[in-house]
Parts: C-alpha cells; structure tokens; sequence
C-alpha cells in the first residue's frame, strides 16, 4: 500500500515538472532597408552580425534578471542589422541565411521563433527575401512552430511572409521611438501565446493597400498618420484579437511587394476581419492628406532662408542620399553647391556643418597629416557619381576620431566657414554626441546640413528652425522621378486618379495547411 502511495506522488511529481517546461524560443533576423534606385551594394560586413548571447545586447527586455528572459529557455541564434543601403549582395545574403540555419538546426527542436526583421531589405535576384528567408527557416525549423514576427513599419508583408509567420507586429511610431516596445510586444505575444495553450491564431487578415509613400510624409508626429496610428489599440484591445498593424511600405524599391499593408491577428474572424477594413479604409481615407513632416523646397531656397534666420542652428535635411532611409551617403551634390557659395568662402562666414560624406583615401590621408595639418583630397562619389563627381577639398584638418562602430573613422575638415565630416564608411548623424565627439557644437552653429530625412529626437529638440531640401539621390523624395517598372499599379500617389481599392480583408492559411 505504501508502495502504491509512494508511486502515485512520485507520478504526480513528474507530471507537475513537466507542467512547468518552459518553453523553447530561438531568436533570429535580419534587417536593413535596400534602396534599389541606389548603385549602392550592400555586404556582409554591414549587418554586424551578432551570435549567441551577444543578440541579447539588442533587446534590453531579455536581460537576464528580466521577466521576459524567465519565462522561456531562449537560444539566440543569428541576429544581423545594418544601416539602410543598397541593394544585398547574393553571396552576402546566402552566407547570412546558411549561418541562421545551421545554427537553428544545431539547437532546435523549438516551441517558438521570435524573428526579428525590418522587412525592406532587397537581394540581388530575390523578390521578397523576407518571405525567402521565413520560408528556409520554416524548412528547418517545422511548420508548427509558433513564429512572432517584429518589423519596421516601413517594411513590405508579401503573402508569404504572412502566411509563414503566425503572430506579427510594427512599430507605432515614425521616428521609430517605439522600436524596443514593439518588439517587446512581439516577444510577449509569442509567450502568451504558448503559455495559455493557444498556439497560432484561428485567423490572420491582410490587406494590401496601394498606397507607396516615403517615410518624411508619414510621421504619426503629425496628422493624418498620428491618427491613424492612434485607431490600431482600439482594435487590438477586443476580445478576440491579438495584435494589428498597419505598415506604410518601402517606397525607394521597385518590387512588387512594395505598397502598404494592414494586418491583424486573432482567433474571432469577424473581429479581425472587420479591424483590418476599418484600419486599410481609415488609411486609404486620409491619403490625400499626407504632407511632409516639414516643409520642402530647393536646396537653393533653403540656403536663403536659413541665411536670413535669427533661429539657430537652423536645420537643412539633404534629403536624396539620406543613408537612413538607403541612400549611398556619398552624392556630392549638395556639398558641392555649398562650397560654391560665396558666403563660406571665408572662415569668417556663416559657420555651417554638414554631416557628412565618405572619403576613405581623404581620410587615409588625414591620419598622415594628423590634427592641425592642412589637406588637399578627394571625397565622395565613389559609389554614386550620376549626380555630381569627387570632390577635392583643401582645408584644415580640426578632428580625427577612431573606433566608430559605422564610421569606423571620422575626420573634421574646415574649408572657408564650412565644418566638413569626412568618414571612412558612411555614417548618419543622429546625436548631439556625433558632433561633441568631434569639437563640433551644432547647438552654436548658424546652419547644420545633415543627410538625413524626418529629424530623429534628439535633433528635432535641438533645432532652432529646420526645412528638407529635396536633393538628387537614391532616396529621391520625388517619387516621379525614380521609374518605377515593377511596383503593382494603380499605386497612390503615382496614379492619383485611381479608383476605390478592394479593401476586403484576405484570410491567410496558417504556416501548418496545404491550402
């Protein structure tokens, strides 16, 4: 008898324990935003891949005295992010997917997959990479893993990667100062999901909208995008419904999975089907009211009015080869045009900064001579010449900085009252401390030029007066311009004319269905 008692609480031991099981969550990604009107290549090396334990440095929510990390056995596998750019090399993107499976095989079997993408990148010969990439890892990983999808609302959801994914989220804000909440969100939802027995949701609705619009005409600072983006928690907040998400699309490639996208996730059909019209009508509603988030006008007019401004710094945006959004970061166009000017021609002149243009032989050079030296190189346009070609410049040599994680070298050089960043690699500006570490003070500077398009935070708090000027590059603001001959048309704003869309939501199959 007392045999039979002792068997019973060992049994109903066990049976607790496994109870307990955490679960099982590999991590894995890859992000960049690819231009593909930009000559720009983009390698390997640009993603700093990061392996193992080190992904953790990217998510502050899976420390290991965090919540998150406590409820569920995570393995780390291959994480990637780069600086937007062109489009990936073939060989690049191969060796980054070969690495992520190979681990993902090594560790596996898995409960869950939190990926972690941008979802804009672009690969030589591949259409959709994303949808390429969640397809391969799926291969390795089964199809009844439960996949929790973190993107950049200005990436692209294709059929596949909806289909391949189970749970997917955006970010809610434009600048991105939500990006490590959303993907909080993304990891929470994957959690709840497998600790409350769920699993996939009954339903994911997608709905494409063909509306292509470029990210400076679509902040959620300012109307309409601030309300639209304000309709989403009324949504996810229904019982029945998981998440939703409304990306505005990549609007500097020219593939035809570039157009926004509504989705939302859920196991109540009429919910979700319903949330994803209202959010893809509410879009298609206030298309015509998007305007940039700052007002716009030539290079030429710019100059003018902030010479004329009492309000410093005040702030030009070189909006063309904006790296951030995946310009080539070296079209010297803009510079050039500066130093024709003759208001800068003397040191005594407007004091301006303009950050920045790659010129690694300027820069190898620079490092001979060192700080205080006078120089006389060539910089720019060794990867986008259509515009305007090498630029010599003769000045002071003010600042050299090491170590810079994308820069990896920055060099300051004056000419006339112009203070010249010079970088080995491209490099964007976002920070105060960008500059300080430089000797430069942007906050006592009559007139910053900076490549970059929607000022992020810190500049935007900064900023006496700010104007974008609609520059030639890569990421032309002017959609006209750049030929597209792939994107599916009609498209808004190119076809402004364009008929009422259907805006039926789709019921995407589940990862696990032949359908």
């Amino acid at each position: 008898m007392l045999l039979l008692v002792l068997s019973a609480s060992c049994k109903q031991g066990t049976t607790s324990a496994e109870e307990k099981k955490l679960p099982k969550i590999a991590i894995a990604g890859l992000g960049i935003e690819s231009s593909t009107f930009s000559p720009a290549l983009s390698t390997e090396e640009a993603f700093h891949a990061k392996i193992g334990d080190s992904v953790y440095t990217r998510y502050p929510f899976l420390q290991i005295d965090s919540l998150q990390r406590q409820r569920a056995e995570w393995i780390p596998t291959l994480v990637g992010k780069s600086l937007p750019g062109g489009t990936v090399t073939r060989e690049a993107y191969e060796s980054l997917v070969t690495k992520t499976l190979k681990l993902l095989k090594k560790n596996g079997p898995y409960d869950g997959l939190f990926f972690d993408i941008h979802g804009a990148m672009s690969v030589v010969g591949l259409d959709d990479p994303e949808g390429d990439l969640i397809e391969r890892i799926r291969t390795v990983i089964g199809n009844d893993v439960l996949i929790s999808t973190s993107m950049d609302l200005h990436g692209n959801v294709s059929e596949k990667l909806a289909k391949h994914t189970d749970l997917i989220t955006c970010y809610r804000m434009a600048p991105h100062e939500d990006a490590i909440q959303s993907k909080k969100r993304a990891v929470t939802n994957l959690l709840d999901r497998l600790e409350n027995g769920k699993g996939k949701p009954a339903y994911k609705a997608w709905v494409p909208v063909p509306i292509l619009l470029p990210g400076e005409k679509t902040s959620t600072r300012i109307e309409p995008g601030k309300s639209l983006y304000a309709k989403i928690p009324d949504i996810t907040k229904q019982d029945g419904v998981i998440d939703a998400a409304i990306w505005i699309g990549y609007a500097w490639a020219d593939e035809p999975r570039n157009h926004a996208v509504v989705m939302v996730t859920g196991d109540d059909k009429e919910k979700v089907e319903k949330g994803a019209e209202k959010l893809a009508q509410s879009f298609w509603d206030v298309r015509n009211e998007f305007e940039f988030v700052a007002p716009t006008t030539t290079l030429e007019e710019s100059l003018k009015l902030a010479l004329a401004s009492e309000k410093h710094p005040y702030m030009i945006s070189d909006l063309g080869d904006n790296p951030t959004a995946g310009g080539a970061g070296d079209v010297t166009w803009t510079l050039k045009e500066l130093l024709a000017r003759p208001e800068f021609k003397s040191a005594t002149g407007p004091s301006l900064i303009y950050a920045s243009i790659p010129g690694p032989e300027f820069v190898k050079e620079a490092l001979e001579i060192g700080v205080g030296g006078k120089i006389n190189a060539t910089a720019g346009a060794a990867v986008d010449n259509r515009f305007a070609g090498p630029l010599a410049l003769e000045g002071t040599i003010t600042a050299i900085k090491e170590g810079d994680r994308n820069a990896e070298v920055e060099v300051v050089v004056k000419v006339g009252s112009i203070h010249i960043i010079v970088t080995k690699k491209r490099k964007p500006y976002h920070r105060l401390s960008d500059f300080t570490n430089l000797g430069l003070n942007p906050k006592e500077t009559d007139i910053v030029v900076i490549k970059i398009g929607y000022l992020v935070p810190e500049l935007y708090e900064m900023r006496g007066d700010w104007i974008m000027a609609l520059t030639p590059g890569g990421v032309d603001q002017d959609l006209n311009r750049l030929g597209y001959k792939r994107i599916k048309r009609p498209m808004f704003p190119l076809d402004s004319t364009m008929a009422q869309p259907d805006l039926k939501a789709r019921l995407i199959p589940a990862s696990d269905t032949t359908e």
